[in-house]
């Protein structure tokens, strides 16, 4: 869950527990992560929050974004 009092930045607490959920398969290769406004009510964070979530999952090359498309779950 998120810690508002945490000093870890909500974005990279969000990157985390998103992670997470890919290393224990929750997530899978190929599969689409969910939308933005899903993530935004799971996790009561905004959408400044879960779009620098998904850079830095992007950049950990956890997941991959296609234009028009949405956000998946890198292979491995």
């Amino acid at each position: 869950m998120i810690d508002l009092m945490s000093p870890t930045p909500l974005y990279v607490q969000l990157a985390d527990l998103l992670a997470g959920r890919i290393a224990d398969g929750d997530l899978a290769p190929r599969q689409p992560l969910p939308s933005e406004s899903t993530l935004q009510q799971e996790y009561g964070v905004s959408r400044g929050t879960v779009r620098a979530a998904m850079a830095l999952l992007r950049e950990r090359g956890l997941v991959v974004t296609i234009p028009q498309r949405g956000t998946y779950v890198a292979e491995s």
